[in-house]
Formats: C-alpha cells, sequence, structure tokens
C-alpha cells in the first residue's frame, strides 16, 4: 500500500531558532512554529485554537534559519512527520510528533526583506530570500542563489 508524509505550515516561530553545530560539524537547527485557526462557535462567539509544531532542521537550511530568524517571524515550512518515542527514568513511555523541515521559506514582504529586522542582513542573505520560489508544477522549492541539498543524518542524538 502507498503512503503519503507531508506537511506544510505557516505560522510564526514562537521562540528564536535553537542552532547547534554536532562534533562531526552537522548543522542542527530546532524551532517551534505557531498556527492559529479560528472557528465561530454556535452561540457566534469566536473561538481561537493555536498549535505550537517543534520542527527540526538540518544542514545549509538550519543555518540559515538559525542566523536569520527571530521569534515572532513568519515562515512557511514544508516537511515531514516524524513520532519520536522514549521511556522515562520512571519507566513511563512518551511520545511526540515533530516535523522535519525538508524546504522553507521567507514569508515577510520583499520590503521587510530588503531591511533588516533586528539585526543586519548581508547581501547574499538578500538575494537568497528573494530568490526562494516554489515550482508549483514540480512541488519543489529551489534557490536561485543556491541550490542546496541537504543530507539527514538521523542518528545524530538530540
Amino acid at each position: 500500500m502507498a503512503s503519503f508524509n507531508r506537511v506544510i505550515l505557516l505560522g510564526n516561530l514562537s521562540r528564536d531558532p535553537d542552532l547547534r553545530v554536532t562534533q562531526q560539524g552537522a548543522s542542527i537547527c530546532k524551532f517551534t512554529v505557531a498556527t492559529s485557526r479560528q472557528s465561530k462557535l454556535p452561540d457566534g462567539t469566536i473561538k481561537e485554537e493555536t498549535a505550537f509544531v517543534d520542527v527540526d532542521a538540518f544542514g545549509k537550511q538550519a543555518e540559515i534559519i538559525g542566523k536569520y530568524f527571530t521569534k515572532g517571524r513568519p515562515i512557511l515550512v514544508e516537511g515531514r512527520l516524524r513520532l519520536d518515542q522514549w521511556e522515562t527514568q520512571s519507566g513511563e513511555k512518551r511520545s511526540k510528533l515533530g516535523v522535519v523541515l525538508e524546504n522553507f521559506q521567507f514569508v515577510d514582504s520583499r520590503s521587510d526583506v530588503d531591511r533588516p529586522v533586528n539585526s543586519p542582513i548581508d547581501d547574499d542573505a538578500r538575494s537568497g530570500a528573494k530568490g526562494l520560489v516554489e515550482d508549483l508544477s514540480h512541488g519543489k522549492q529551489r534557490s536561485r542563489a543556491a541550490n542546496v541539498d541537504v543530507q539527514i543524518d538521523e542518528s545524530v542524538p538530540f
């Protein structure tokens, strides 16, 4: 039987990204995306529901997110779900769903990308942000500034 595992999120970072580099030199960035949904209840009141989704990025993409994103900044994330399972010291089994990033896109308007938010942005990053385009016919994202291949080593301990 065929299966499909694809997640697309559009939201804001709920905290600053946590960028780390392993002893082998691999970059790993962990961040949380907050997405909100509003629904109207039968009595006419509006209910807002917010989901906080943990995302893991690797390689060059992790470095870019760690450098240019901060808490509150919007991001479009495309990836796959991953179930993490572990056992606590007291023997309780725990699990958590998260997203492994495959592609991302800056969501700020171009005028926001052209001027620094909280820190200076160099010309390479600015052109990379402007160059991110989605090829809808093939469902892939590419950067005109750099074609980035990401190798994910899931054996890296966190």
